[in-house]
């Protein structure tokens, strides 16, 4: 037997065509519920319902669980269920389809390391802002101005500072709740850099750790690319003490483990959310033992 998944129903078949079917409803919004739902590689309930008992060929990986994932089977090429032979109209599908599409988009910009990034931006705006007003307070100072006439700016420096640590603050909070094993690892404020230069906390996930070693040093990393000379050794995980405050011809070694920790925070973080930061940091201070002591 086989499954067939239509945006308007699920199918039962056999070699001579459908056998069974459950239609789901005329309806824009529970269409477009079933449509994520096959999006993100869900069982539908139409499905399990038809499946059960069955020993089923499908044609979706997202199947794979109820039957045997089976795509160029031939006939699923001649099979041909048409959502007019139902009663669906294409008008419906495209309804559907744009409430599926506002929701997930909806969905992503509500999502915590969207807002990690956003916040991040606007930290170095903020930077920028008052390296800025430091910048032009110093070539005040030097004519010596009067009280009166410097007030303004001080007053807009100090209120922009104060903005700098109530968004930090912020940040470290955020981050402890939906990265706990990056924070514990690479700092909340790098942790945040990272998820950023990563366009996310799932993509960062997915990247190897010679990849996180060189987060932010995309120039650095195009000029040798184009120029030569000697690659990037860090980007953004310099910033961390570890590497930093240790001698130059460590910090690449250590930069390296930092990188290897931090795969494995964020894939405990995205996939299994379990807390590993004690052994991750047993884990980190072992090896950078190991490495100054050679």
């Amino acid at each position: 037997m086989y499954l067939i998944t239509k945006w308007f129903g699920t199918f039962l078949c056999n070699k001579t065509g459908v056998k069974e079917k459950i239609l789901f409803p005329k309806n824009e919004k529970e269409i477009s519920k079933r449509l994520i739902k096959i999006k993100d590689n869900q069982i539908l309930t139409e499905e399990k319902k038809l499946s059960k008992g069955l020993d089923l060929i499908v044609n979706e990986k997202r199947l794979s669980k109820i039957g045997d994932y089976s795509p160029s089977d031939s006939f699923f090429k001649k099979i041909d269920i048409k959502p007019k032979d139902y009663n669906f109209s294409e008008d419906l599908l495209q309804k559907a389809s744009l409430i599926a599409s506002q929701k997930q988009t909806d969905e992503k910009l509500e999502s915590p390391d969207l807002q990690i990034i956003q916040m991040i931006n606007t930290l170095d705006d903020l930077i920028h802002t008052s390296n800025l007003l430091l910048e032009r307070l110093d070539c005040w100072y030097e004519i010596n101005p009067s009280k009166e006439k410097m007030k303004p700016l001080e007053n807009s420096l100090q209120t922009v500072k104060k903005e700098i640590t109530a968004l930090e603050n912020q940040i470290e909070k955020d981050m402890k709740e939906i990265a706990p094993n990056i924070s514990a690892i690479a700092g909340p404020l790098i942790g945040a850099r990272l998820i950023k230069h990563a366009n996310g906390i799932d993509k960062l996930a997915l990247l190897p750790a010679s990849t996180i070693q060189i987060l932010g040093a995309e120039k650095a990393l195009f000029r040798f690319k184009k120029e030569g000379g000697r690659p990037p050794k860090h980007g953004v995980i310099f910033q961390h003490s570890l590497i930093n405050k240790s001698p130059k011809a460590q910090r690449g070694k250590i930069a390296r483990v930092m990188a290897t920790k931090i795969s494995t925070a964020s894939k405990a973080d995205v996939f299994t959310k379990r807390d590993i930061s004690n052994m991750l940091k047993k884990d980190l201070k072992n090896r950078i033992n190991e490495i100054r002591s050679l």
